[in-house]
């Protein structure tokens, strides 16, 4: 399996679920700062990908445990449903140009993810309120309203909530999807789990916000976009992607020296500290869950996600499930090969499930 230049130069790499630090010239420039040479400037996009933007979103809020959500949806009620759910750090927009090709078949819904995009945060985030949270959405949006259960995606992160929920209220959904999903990293108890967590402490960690440290605020968005990078590190296949997913990651916050309002990101930087994973270890701790939901796999053919579980990192993911390999892509299929991944849907849900 061919990795991306980031993992060929033996770089820290992480987990697909938690921020690494890496000092300057660690990663190649194209991973490290993929967006720093345009300044700025959005770089040039293909006629289909501005068609799909164009295609813009109704934009909402749904309420769950207290919780404020943001929900994103194309199509008419009463068409088949079809849940988008995002990885890590990432937001509902990770969907907004590949959403839209499936619009005229399907009612689609994407939603942030507490703590991320414009929805709230909270003071803990668990597997099981995150089920919760999916449910909402799927209702809020009408998603069973097309005479069957809706049909979840999730990548990364977000796939591994989508297995969770699966496991848990097959009821719920019609089938399942994963998107290059690696289930985050060693347990905390484990020994390599230790051993991340003394290397954190012993180092000083710049450019990953703590409870008492706070998220840095940046005087323009050139300078945001130019501290943009994908986590796990890779190259960003598609630039004009990058760029459109970076854009919509900010948010205005006032600068540290009072002087106005800069860029800092959306989502929860205290996200990796606040996150119960009790409920996803209790699932897969027998060895691997039963799961009645029909369950394929998307992942990328150079994807370190897929690398570990290649060298015999244990996976909780039914031995049966169908799996489709995504050419020339790492990680991050939507940005790396997002025709691909649209096409690969597509056949998907057109003969499976049976």
């Amino acid at each position: 399996m061919a990795l991306d230049p980031a993992i060929k130069e033996g770089a820290p790499v992480g987990y697909e679920d938690q921020p690494i630090h890496t000092e300057p010239g660690a990663l190649p420039p194209e991973v490290q700062a993929p967006l720093a040479p345009f300044r700025g400037r959005e770089p040039d996009a293909p006629k289909w990908f501005q068609d799909a933007v164009a295609k813009a979103p109704e934009r909402s809020f749904v309420t769950s445990k207290g919780t404020k959500l943001e929900l994103l949806t194309w199509g008419e009620v009463g068409k088949p449903g079809l849940l988008f759910v995002h990885g890590n750090s990432a937001h509902a927009d990770w969907w907004s140009f590949i959403a839209p090709f499936f619009a005229e078949d399907y009612r689609v819904a994407s939603m942030s993810l507490a703590g991320m995009g414009a929805s709230d945060w909270r003071d803990t985030y668990a597997f099981q309120d995150f089920a919760e949270d999916a449910e909402a959405c799927a209702q809020a949006a009408g998603l069973y309203e097309g005479g069957r259960k809706p049909v979840y995606v999730g990548h990364s992160f977000g796939g591994s909530q989508v297995f969770y929920a699966a496991a848990n209220h097959p009821d719920r959904m019609h089938a399942a999807i994963l998107v290059d999903v690696g289930f985050g990293g060693p347990p905390p108890d484990s020994p390599e789990g230790k051993r991340m967590l003394e290397e954190q402490r012993q180092r000083e960690v710049r450019n990953i916000p703590t409870p008492d440290r706070a998220q840095r605020v940046y005087p323009d968005i050139a300078s945001a976009l130019a501290r943009f990078r994908l986590m796990p590190p890779q190259v960003a296949g598609n630039l004009f992607v990058a760029d459109f997913i970076a854009r919509r990651s900010l948010k205005r916050a006032p600068l540290e020296d009072g002087s106005g309002e800069g860029w800092s990101w959306r989502f929860d930087p205290n996200m990796w500290t606040k996150l119960d994973r009790s409920a996803m270890m209790g699932l897969t701790a027998g060895g691997k869950p039963t799961v009645t939901t029909p369950m394929a796999h998307i992942y990328g053919d150079r994807s370190v996600v897929m690398s570990r579980r290649a060298s015999s990192q244990p996976s909780p993911l039914p031995d049966d499930i169908l799996e489709i390999a995504i050419p020339d892509s790492a990680h991050h299929i939507m940005i790396d090969q997002p025709l691909a991944l649209v096409a690969a849907l597509r056949a998907l849900l057109a003969v499976w499930p049976a």
